[in-house]
Parts: structure tokens; sequence; C-alpha cells
């Protein structure tokens, strides 16, 4: 029986690690559906992910598991799981793992994110 169309197959890359300085496997990402993306990040203990800016696009992070600091607009603030952090298009923002335990959290971007509107503002 075949799959009717509005099943999405998974994405065969799976997990790949980005110079974010974290790990990412692209849920929904759909050129055909510009309106939103939806990625889950892994981000290793002690690791603090690069500043970084998206242009455009409004990102909200939903933290899954592990503990960490993020840094929006040059404010910090503790997050754990089910915390939502609201990150406005163009704000600067990064995120630290403070725990022992890898930090997961979905990133939900609208519209869509495309690599274009990646601004990299760390100087490493």
């Amino acid at each position: 029986m075949s799959r009717p169309h509005f099943i999405l197959p998974a994405d065969a890359a799976g997990e790949f690690f980005t110079p974010e300085r974290c790990h990412i496997t692209e849920l929904f990402n759909e050129p055909a559906s510009p309106g939103a993306s939806v990625a889950r990040a892994r981000v290793e203990p002690g690791v603090t992910t690069q500043l970084h800016a998206l242009t455009e696009i409004r990102e909200v992070y939903v933290i899954e598991a592990g503990e960490g600091t993020v840094e929006v607009a040059g404010v910090t603030a503790p997050v754990g799981p089910g915390d939502r952090v609201d990150i406005p298009a163009g704000a600067t923002q990064r995120i630290t793992n403070t725990g022992a335990e890898d930090l997961i959290f979905l990133c939900l971007c609208t519209p869509r994110f495309v690599p274009e509107a990646y601004r990299t503002l760390d100087s490493d």
C-alpha cells in the first residue's frame, strides 16, 4: 500500500554537526511550506553555541531535556525542560549547556529556516 501524499518520509540526512557547535536534525523544512520549519538541536555538555542572528526569522526554542543558559539580545537566563524561548527576528542569540547531559531543544522558525538568513557574530 502506498503512503498518502500528506505523509512525508523521514529526512535521510539524520543528525549533522554544524559550525554553530551543535548537532541538528531537520524535522520539517520544506520549500513547499515556507511558513515554518522545525529542527531538533543537541548541544553537548560545556558547549556554547556560536553567537548569531537570524535575519527576518523569528525562532522559538522549546527545551526538551538538559539545562543551560540562553542569551538573547545580550540578556541571559537559565533554561530547562518545558521552557520556551521566544527569539525575535534579527536578535543576537546563543545557548550554553551548563549540565552534565546533552541539552536538547526544538527550534521552530517562522518563516522557515534558510541558510542565507544565518549571520555569524562570533570572531572564532
